[in-house]
């Protein structure tokens, strides 16, 4: 199938248009150099991977003419194909290396094609002929409309027919479309060209899944049965076309792509799904206050290349994993630098000026709406959402190894993580990444082990100790960000500068906890790990019920503010002691849905020896006030009305 109007060199599956890309640039030769493939990965993977330049150094080798590992960087990151697959000398000889992966594979896909809907069928049928580009816009949840009015971006694919159209739908801009509009990310010389010309780049031409589709001639999952075996059964359907024995069925909206040429209609990678997240990872780098939202979408849209019929789990799998090197290294170019800059301050400048926000309040702005007007607004559902597909019917073997962070992928992170260092976001990539062992992520450089999603909410482990100084005047996530995994490791943690950081996992590393500047916000009971935790500068701010799993310590000039509430045994409850400056703070707020009634007493500090007191304790309320009621073992207040 053509690809769409408009549409930039990271191309999707354009199944009639290879051809030509074909006869143009490789020659009939370059098809049957795949067997080249095979032998390279078979006898020296490990070896030439650790040879070969990083793939951030040469993504730029991915073009047609190269379709080895050695010559095409791309073709290199996807080597974990290889150990399932050998590709044959036509595209139909190819034969299985892990038959039990490829047979799940291809049995996942006929589960998921035979119970589709029609309401499925056709949104695949949307997503297949939409600009890829264009359909990651919906992400941005309450800023989609803005930024398609400012970027006067649009499409001509707003539905699907009920049954099979005549010939290939192509996007265009409609008729009545603004002057200088356009389909995908929207125009260059719009109020967001800044941001459209990067999410081209992005999808510029290096990125392309072609190259690798000739390389691994894995064919489409409707023309194999469960061996992954091509069998024309000498059939033809109504439409003329060959019936092939396979259970996997096409959309109808879409059985007209079924005229494609089979050699040029490969399967692995998904074009779709490496122009989705490379189109989701341009538009997160803009707008990172939307970063897990854009994530989330492009593995939701991925997956409807499983449910069209048109992929199976394993294309999928290695599109999303060639677009993450893609993005990283297009990022990464210094020659894109002042473009992806220019991008992200154009994006912030224009988005806050529409919304009457500033870069403090525009990420709570975009994450105001219910879900019944953003589909992406609860976090949770979006980590239920994508957890299934990270390795799909995958199996595991073997023990987790740590990942060594394939160079340049902190760039992903840049803006999301603007206040940690380039190896911080490193260390956030390693911490947080996929477990090892999965075959189709284990590739050169193990691109497919990034977990975004998860490095989107902080360190997964401290495995050495963490300082991390957050601005108040810095703005955006620079002045304040919350880390919502649940951290792990032997190191701690120290919170420097004026800004303020939320930690909201159950958390189990025992290094301690230092506040040593602005305000580090305990969100929930495990949020402070299993190690000591001394606030020498700043405040401690903890949410009810809140534990300490060592001793506490706060010096003078510092604030501990604590959330009573009634359905809490203590404010804050610290397993071994509890040591206070006289010239210490205290402040008290009342939980808004389980305040303590006045007249009542409520146990603040709960420990088994506490030295010393507040110098200052004050209670946030106007219908009482506090009075401290010091033990050897603790602080209570008696709430007294005024």
């Amino acid at each position: 199938m053509p690809s769409p109007a408009g549409h930039h060199s990271a191309v999707a599956d354009s199944s009639l248009g290879r051809r030509g890309f074909l006869a143009g640039s490789l020659g009939a030769s370059a098809v049957l150099a795949a067997p080249t493939l095979v032998t390279w990965l078979a006898a020296a993977d490990a070896k030439a991977a650790t040879a070969a330049p990083a793939f951030v150094d040469s993504y730029r080798t991915n073009v047609s003419a190269n379709l080895t590992p050695e010559t095409n960087a791309v073709v290199r990151v996807l080597g974990g194909m290889a150990q399932v697959w050998k590709t044959g000398s036509a595209w139909n000889t190819g034969t299985p290396l892990r038959p039990e992966v490829l047979r799940a594979n291809m049995r996942y896909c006929a589960r998921v094609t035979a119970a589709r809907t029609e309401a499925q069928a056709k949104e695949a049928f949307l997503y297949d002929r939409q600009h890829q580009s264009y359909a990651m816009i919906a992400a941005l949840g309450p800023l989609a409309d803005l930024y398609k009015s400012g970027a006067l971006a649009v499409t001509s694919i707003t539905g699907a027919p009920d049954g099979t159209p005549s010939g290939p739908v192509s996007d265009a801009v409609p008729a009545g479309a603004p002057a200088g509009a356009a389909i995908g990310a929207g125009s260059h010389t719009s109020a967001l060209g800044q941001v459209a010309t990067l999410v081209d780049t992005v999808r510029g031409p290096y990125a392309s899944g072609n190259p690798a589709k000739y390389a691994y001639q894995y064919p489409r999952p409707w023309r194999m049965n469960e061996d992954s075996e091509v069998v024309d059964t000498g059939r033809t359907d109504a439409l003329g076309y060959p019936v092939y024995e396979s259970d996997v069925v096409v959309a109808p909206q879409l059985l007209w792509q079924r005229g494609a040429t089979p050699t040029d209609d490969g399967g692995f990678p998904s074009g779709h799904t490496n122009a989705f997240h490379l189109a989701a990872l341009a538009l997160a780098y803009a707008v990172p206050e939307r970063f897990q939202e854009l994530v989330t979408r492009a593995y939701e849209l991925s997956h409807t290349r499983i449910v069209a019929g048109m992929h199976s789990t394993v294309d999928v799998i290695g599109g999303r994993t060639m677009a993450t090197a893609l993005a990283a290294a297009t990022l990464a170019d210094p020659a894109n630098a002042q473009l992806k800059a220019a991008a992200r301050a154009q994006a912030l400048a224009y988005f806050t000026e529409r919304t009457g926000t500033t870069a403090d309040t525009l990420y709570a702005y975009t994450h105001a709406a219910g879900t019944g007007t953003d589909p992406y607004a609860d976090r949770d559902a979006n980590a239920r959402a994508v957890q299934p597909h990270f390795t799909y019917i995958l199996p595991r073997h073997g023990r987790d190894t740590a990942l060594t962070v394939p160079k340049g992928a902190e760039v992903l992170l840049e803006t999301r993580l603007p206040y940690l260092s380039a190896e911080q976001r490193r260390e956030v990539l390693r911490t947080t990444a996929l477990p090892s062992g999965y075959v189709l992520l284990d590739g050169a450089e193990q691109w497919g082990r990034l977990n975004l999603f998860a490095a989107a909410d902080g360190y997964g482990a401290f495995d050495t100790d963490v300082t991390v100084t957050l601005d108040a005047a810095a703005g955006g996530f620079a002045s304040a960000d919350s880390w919502r995994n649940a951290i792990d490791g032997r190191g701690g943690l120290t919170k420097k500068g004026t800004g303020t950081l939320t930690l909201t996992g159950a958390n189990r590393y025992t290094g301690g906890t230092v506040v040593a500047g602005g305000t580090l916000v305990a969100a929930a009971a495990g949020a402070l790990g299993h190690g000591d935790v001394r606030v020498t500068a700043g405040t401690l701010k903890a949410d009810s019920g809140v534990r300490v799993a060592g001793s506490y310590t706060q010096a003078a000039g510092t604030t501990l503010e604590v959330t009573l509430s009634s359905a809490c045994a203590a404010g804050l409850t610290v397993e071994r002691r509890v040591v206070l400056d006289r010239d210490s703070e205290l402040t008290l707020r009342l939980d808004a849905e389980h305040a303590p009634k006045p007249g009542t007493t409520v146990l603040v500090l709960a420990t088994r020896s506490l030295r010393g007191q507040f110098g200052k304790v004050t209670l946030d309320s106007d219908a009482c006030r506090a009075v401290p009621v010091y033990t050897a073992q603790g602080l209570a207040v008696r709430l007294v009305r005024r």
